[in-house]
């Protein structure tokens, strides 16, 4: 069965260009424009990984994690925050917080593919 991935992040260029690469790897690809959206196509479609952007108008990344830690149902879904806050106190509080992994923008299409990669073979 295909997995299906949910792109969270406000410049449609890099949605866009998610999505490609990602479908070109056989991914089902959801996309929302923001923390907001994400959360409303987190309930409905229960992703088996978010590509969750940390800086966004309306709800950050943060409130997004935190909101799918406190759900019973969507405590599980692993998230990779993809970021240009690239701290290491941005890093530590991305995975103290609950997420899988901490990827900086700019990135490597092949990195992030091999980070899906390992995270979903884990489940």
């Amino acid at each position: 069965m295909n997995k299906t991935i949910l792109i969270v992040d406000d410049e449609q260029d890099l949605l866009d260009l998610m999505e490609i690469i990602l479908e070109a790897e056989g991914y089902n690809v959801i996309k929302a424009i923001n923390g907001k959206e994400a959360l409303v196509k987190i309930s409905t479609s229960m992703p088996d990984l978010v590509l969750l952007d940390v800086m966004m108008p309306i709800m950050d990344g943060w409130q997004v994690l935190k909101n799918m830690r406190k759900d019973a149902r969507t405590e599980n879904i692993p998230v990779v925050m993809v970021t240009a806050k690239i701290g290491i106190e941005d890093k530590n509080r991305g995975l103290q917080e609950g997420a899988s992994d901490y990827i900086g923008k700019p990135f490597s299409p092949k990195e992030v593919l091999s980070r899906i990669k390992s995270i979903l073979q884990q489940d």
